[in-house]
């Protein structure tokens, strides 16, 4: 173990390079960086957490219930859709929150009808020999679609995975870096925005579900008509931002949705207010084109989230694929808009469940207590190494100790770690169990030495014997952080993650940075008594 190898040395003297030019960007002002960036040095910085730096905390909870519903109303509509085609007669087509029934007036027509209907299910993603839905034959000439519960648990676990997805590209669209967004439970959603000091555009751009629709106008019911409850089946009365048609009855059939949208920019309309220029991939034009062409003088709604932003008169077939919405929008409004859709639809709301404010001063104020309890830290086992092992062996372990505290540093600014309170917690026990590994050294020396070994012998025998010791106790603790930062969230894994780090950097100074220490202080002492 007392090798004077050479390959040790340039490895220490590589890391150790390494540590430092990673590092030194968190102790230098942004222009430094700025100009270090610009010659390819390194300019990466620890992300401060939340805690530390100061930002908004939202708890969300995606409201499956409305997911469910919303499935049922597609459901009743493919229904009427397909029964309709088929020119089959109907009625007493009704939804349960478990099922749609519907009645086949003809009984010739009842196969055909069932025949037809059993093509809606669909195979679930994850277990395709499982249906979302059941097609069931009904007494006196009714069918049941039954919902399935695999169906049902399969749409809510893709809407909370589809939605973390979502709202991590609209937080990444304000700006805010190195966001945290988990998921919690079942159905809840934590978002974590550091440096987002306006939690009300936060919850704007998150909580707005971006749905976008271009459905058909019902010119054969006036509003008046249908506020009245005359709404005929297949159509809906909904409320419009036109000031001179507060409402608007529509088609519950969708020509084209926000799905197919590839891009999405602010613009302006004929009357240079701001207005939004969008544009359909080809499935999309095709739909919006044929739409277009079989409706020339009729109106269709563009509808987001529920509300009709404008209803036009269709001129002429549209079949560039781009098109314009108008409103009474703001420049900010318009602009808001546009990162939400880029972001795309929100499968289901979002509630809000708990929401917290961070302040920047409290966050800096964190950031003061972490560095002096990390002073206080360090003196402290500098002292007690120093008391317990001379000058000497407590100068070494102390400069091995900041070797790793520096690769520790560089190892988190490389990847981008975001440093959170708990994390201070995590670099402050790593300096504690840094030593560790050089305590159980040193005491080996010396039971080696009271044994009767000379100084080489006592050298080797300390690293040799004490290796497995600190490998298996370092070991151990790695496996308990991967689990933390595996099963936790938010400042619980950035604990996890400081003391990962910690532990492979910790192991790296106290063997070999030690090691070559203690072998240079050998080679150029010759000492005839191990000073320990």
């Amino acid at each position: 173990m007392m090798e004077f190898s050479r390959w040790k040395i340039w490895m220490v003297i590589i890391a150790t390079v390494f540590g430092i030019l990673y590092s030194l960007p968190n102790f230098l002002p942004q222009t430094m960086r700025e100009a270090m960036g610009r010659y390819y040095l390194p300019s990466q910085v620890l992300n401060l957490g939340l805690d530390l730096q100061g930002g908004s905390y939202l708890l969300l909870e995606v409201d499956t219930d409305a997911l469910a519903r919303e499935k049922t109303a597609n459901l009743t509509e493919d229904v009427r859709s397909t029964l309709r085609q088929k020119s089959i007669n109907f009625s007493g087509l009704a939804a349960t929150s478990e099922a749609v029934n519907v009645r086949i007036t003809d009984a010739a027509q009842f196969e055909t009808a069932l025949t037809e209907l059993q093509r809606l299910p669909q195979p679930l993603p994850k277990n395709p020999s499982i249906r979302d839905i059941n097609v069931v034959r009904g007494d006196n000439q009714t069918i049941s679609l039954k919902f399935t519960t695999d169906g049902r648990r399969a749409d809510a676990a893709s809407a909370v995975d589809t939605s973390i997805e979502i709202v991590r590209r609209r937080v990444d669209s304000l700006g805010t870096k190195e966001p945290t967004i988990l998921r919690q439970g079942a159905n809840r959603i934590v978002v974590q925005a550091p440096g987002e000091s306006d939690p009300e555009q936060l919850k704007r751009v998150i909580g707005q579900t971006a749905k976008l629709t271009f459905q058909m106008v019902d010119e054969t019911i006036s509003p008046a008509d249908a506020q009245a409850g005359r709404v005929p089946p297949g159509s809906e009365l909904l409320v419009s931002e036109n000031p001179g048609e507060p409402y608007l009855v529509v088609k519950k059939r969708v020509l084209v949705s926000g799905d197919n949208l590839t891009s999405a920019s602010v613009g302006t309309d004929q009357y240079n207010r701001p207005a939004i220029d969008f544009r359909f991939d080809g499935q999309g034009a095709r739909k919006f084109g044929d739409a277009t062409a079989q409706n020339i003088g009729k109106r269709f709604a563009i509808i987001l989230d529920g509300k009709i932003v404008s209803a036009p008169t269709i001129q002429s077939a549209i079949t560039g694929g781009s098109g314009q919405i108008t409103g009474t929008f703001s420049t900010q409004e318009a602009s808001e808009l546009v990162n939400v859709l880029k972001g795309g639809a929100l499968p289901a709301p979002l509630k809000v469940e708990e929401q917290k404010t961070v302040g920047a001063e409290l966050g800096a104020d964190s950031v003061a207590k972490g560095q002096f309890s990390t002073l206080i830290a360090f003196i402290s086992v500098v002292i007690f190494m120093i008391l317990a092992y001379g000058f000497l062996f407590g100068g070494i372990s102390v400069a091995a100790l900041l070797v790793n505290l520096t690769l520790l540093v560089a190892g988190m600014s490389v990847t981008q770690a975001t440093l959170t309170l708990p994390g201070i917690a995590g670099l402050i026990l790593t300096l504690a169990m840094a030593v560790d590994a050089n305590v159980l050294i040193y005491e080996r020396m010396r039971d080696e030495a009271a044994a009767g070994r000379s100084v080489i012998g006592a050298l080797d025998a300390g690293f040799s014997r004490a290796i497995e010791t600190i490998l298996d106790a370092n070991i151990t603790t790695l496996g308990a952080a991967l689990i933390m930062f595996a099963f936790g969230a938010g400042p619980v894994r950035g604990f996890a993650w400081t003391l990962s780090l910690g532990v492979i950097t910790s192991v790296f100074s106290a063997v070999f940075v030690t090691q070559i220490l203690l072998v240079w202080w050998y080679r150029t002492a010759r000492p005839k008594k191990l000073p320990i």
